[in-house]
């Protein structure tokens, strides 16, 4: 019959057949080493975590024997501004520069919210309205400090933000020596912040963003510009 000639259904050859096995096996070894790799991503993840989680619940505060030229505060997180009011009224700076400040919210009006002295707020105190994250906190705190000669800065923000912010300030600017002062509005110095599911929630999310800027701080200065550019439009 005219079916039993028909090469179609022969079996394969032994070259086809080595060459199906061949592929299967490759198939299966990068299957493998990309099941590796995941694994070895997330472990690199957590650890990073924990680390990042470990040092900044530790961070201490500076020793500010020697006052700076100014003080720089960042808006965003509770008690930043107090905190460095204070440290403006103790002389640890000349100027107190407000990075990130609402553009609808005066000036009488933030000094009221922070309790901050009229008198002190009227003589040294600088306000950025046009920052609008840690990137443009960095570049307007430059721009602020800069402008004043000054080469000395203290760096007020919350302990959780201050690796983000000084890598942002560093990358910006090799001339000025940053001081990083951080605020602490929970003591978690005993490591229980793993207990703590909203504080575990805001470590995360900082470390995530963190790893954002340290993978942007590697790009060409054009391509980071760009990059720069692209979160500002999706921001807005």
């Amino acid at each position: 019959m005219d079916g039993l000639n028909d090469s179609s259904n022969s079996a394969p050859d032994a070259d086809t057949v080595r060459g199906r096995g061949l592929s299967a096996t490759i198939g299966r070894y990068f299957a493998r080493l990309l099941f590796l790799l995941v694994i070895l991503a997330i472990g690199l993840f957590i650890g990073g975590f924990i680390v990042f989680s470990d040092r900044v619940t530790t961070l201490g505060i500076p020793d500010l024997a020697e006052p700076a030229d100014g003080i720089v505060v960042l808006t965003g997180g509770y008690s930043r501004i107090e905190g460095a009011l204070a440290l403006l009224k103790n002389k640890r700076g000349e100027r107190l520069f407000i990075s990130g400040v609402h553009p609808s919210t005066k000036r009488s009006e933030l000094q009221r919210v922070t309790g901050g002295d009229a008198t002190l707020f009227e003589c040294c105190v600088d306000i950025d309205r046009s920052a609008l994250d840690t990137v443009g906190n960095a570049a307007e705190s430059i721009k602020w400090a800069s402008a004043n000669h000054y080469k000395r800065v203290i760096v007020v923000t919350n302990n959780y933000h201050i690796p983000r912010t000084m890598l942002e300030l560093t990358r910006a600017s090799q001339e000025i020596e940053f001081i990083a002062y951080p605020i602490t509005n929970t003591n978690l110095k005993d490591g229980d912040w793993i207990t703590r599911g909203q504080v575990v929630r805001v470590l995360l999310m900082e470390y995530i963003k963190y790893i954002g800027a340290v993978a942007r701080a590697q790009l060409p200065d054009s391509i980071s510009s760009a990059t720069d550019e692209l979160l500002h439009q999706i921001r807005d």
